[in-house]
């Protein structure tokens, strides 16, 4: 894992010239002129005044704000700040998760997020994620896979994942689950 910017996040900046009509670097320019400090200010003078869509105006402000705070935090500090407080007990199991998926090849990408870590391989194929001091979820991307008792369906992580598996101990990491992200992992 590396702290630079994850390749998704690096194409969206690659394109906003084309996209949008100003670098990055243009915008935070256009932004302090503007004096916008908070998120919704800045998404407002972006769409409104410049007509930027949401999704290149959420990115925008979210990096402006970042770099004013000190810059982009690395991933190490991303994890940590997930696994800390209330939710540090959950690091053995979430180590555990990045053990397995590392196992099924070279090509696997964890690319941490600030409350999750994606899972990627050509495409997402899992996401993990603290979501109570006592669980953690494991998204799953897994066509043509109905559901069960501990696999469950429908849009999970607003739509990011099609199943998910709640994680409490080491021994909801069994065959069955490795089975399953192995799955979403040959589907990516």
């Amino acid at each position: 894992m590396s702290s630079d910017i994850d390749a998704q996040l690096q194409k969206m900046i690659d394109n906003m010239p084309e996209k949008t009509g100003k670098t990055l670097d243009e915008w935070f320019v256009a932004i302090s002129a503007a004096g916008s400090e908070k998120h919704g200010d800045i998404m407002k003078l972006l769409k409104g005044e410049y007509g930027v869509t949401h999704g290149y105006a959420n990115t925008i402000s979210n990096l402006y704000r970042q770099k004013a705070e000190g810059g982009l935090p690395g991933e190490d500090d991303l994890v940590e700040a997930q696994y800390s407080g209330a939710k540090s007990g959950l690091r053995p199991l979430y180590e555990a998760i990045i053990r397995e998926a590392a196992k099924l090849g070279a090509d696997v990408e964890i690319a941490p997020k600030k409350t999750y870590v994606s899972l990627r391989r050509s495409k997402q194929f899992a996401i993990v994620q603290p979501s109570t001091k006592d669980r953690i979820d494991l998204g799953l991307n897994l066509k043509g896979v109905d559901p069960t008792d501990r696999l469950e369906g429908g849009k999970v992580f607003s739509g990011m994942c099609t199943h998910k598996v709640r994680i409490t101990t080491k021994k909801d990491i069994n065959t069955e689950l490795r089975s399953w992200l192995k799955m979403a992992y040959e589907q990516s």
